[in-house]
């Protein structure tokens, strides 16, 4: 027996779990083919019902922002950080959390606890976050990763007291913006075309979710006081003037890679957005969204 086998023998016995040999590595002046690996199956999972939630959810009444990509999500949520019961961290992509099976027998263990792989995942987001809003000692948590609009559905059955906050922006200011984050990475295009997928999720989700809050990034910039103040009582929280001066509360978690980093959201207030493009400007791969959004005729 090798010494791989008897570990895992051991392993499994005690924690269900596997130890698995590493790919080797390619050769010197060959690269490692790109296979990809199969795709999991779409996990099972069932939505509480309101009599289970007490036992089954730690967070209670979770504020998801749906957004596109660079759409002043993270303005937004500095402004709702800087609120006395409001925690509103850096992006969590909680989606990406992932539960597997280290042997069938702890696969059977779960399935007789009535938890499937989904439910599994579903309570390890809910420990995550519930942890995070626990360690900042207020009373609700805002997550506003823009992926979360390609799991909207799960999301609301994960969370069935969730509220949800829509924000939008002009497509073509955020087909800009996407682009100039990176432009060595995407052209225009490019940065168009992808962006547009998320617009696309954030107006499924829109049109999906009944009860939620629409707010626009150009509203936000012209009068935040005016927007805090609805989306404070869409909340059912009193408005706070200090949310308009967020920087000097928190600036500690503008990390590159977890929502925007740059000079203009580190400046601690709320600053006028671009000029919206003519009509002219407008690609037609970006105008029926436009039109959707009402930014255009």
């Amino acid at each position: 027996m090798t010494l791989l086998r008897s570990l895992n023998r051991a392993l499994t016995a005690t924690t269900g779990l596997q130890v698995r040999r590493a790919a080797p590595a390619a050769p010197p002046g060959r690269k490692a083919s790109a296979v990809k690996p199969a795709r999991r199956p779409t996990p099972v999972y069932r939505c509480p019902a309101p009599e289970e939630l007490a036992t089954d959810r730690l967070l209670r009444q979770p504020v998801f922002i749906m957004s596109p990509v660079r759409s002043g999500s993270t303005l937004l949520r500095m402004l709702l950080n800087a609120h006395s019961r409001l925690h509103s961290p850096h992006e969590l992509h909680i989606r990406r959390l992932e539960v597997d099976y280290g042997s069938k027998l702890s696969q059977r263990a779960m399935s007789a606890l009535d938890l499937e792989r989904g439910d599994l995942e579903h309570l390890l987001w809910d420990r995550v976050m519930h942890r995070e809003l626990t360690r900042s000692g207020k009373d609700f948590i805002v997550e506003k990763t823009p992926s979360n609009a390609f799991v909207h559905e799960r999301i609301r059955d994960c969370w069935p007291d969730a509220r949800f906050v829509f924000l939008l922006r002009h497509p073509v200011s955020i087909a800009q913006s996407w682009h100039e984050g990176d432009p060595d990475k995407r052209t225009y295009d490019e940065a168009a075309a992808d962006a547009l997928r998320y617009m696309t999720a954030v107006d499924t989700a829109r049109e999906a979710i009944t009860g939620g809050h629409t707010l626009r990034y150009e509203d936000i910039t012209a009068d935040p006081g005016k927007e805090l103040r609805g989306l404070c009582a869409f909340l059912d929280l009193d408005f706070e003037p200090a949310m308009l001066d967020y920087g000097s509360r928190d600036a500690s978690q503008l990390v590159k890679g977890l929502g925007d980093w740059r000079d203009k959201i580190r400046s601690g207030s709320v600053q006028s957005g671009r000029a919206l493009p003519a009509e002219e400007e407008i690609p037609p791969l970006l105008r029926p969204m436009c039109r959707a959004w009402g930014y255009s005729s």
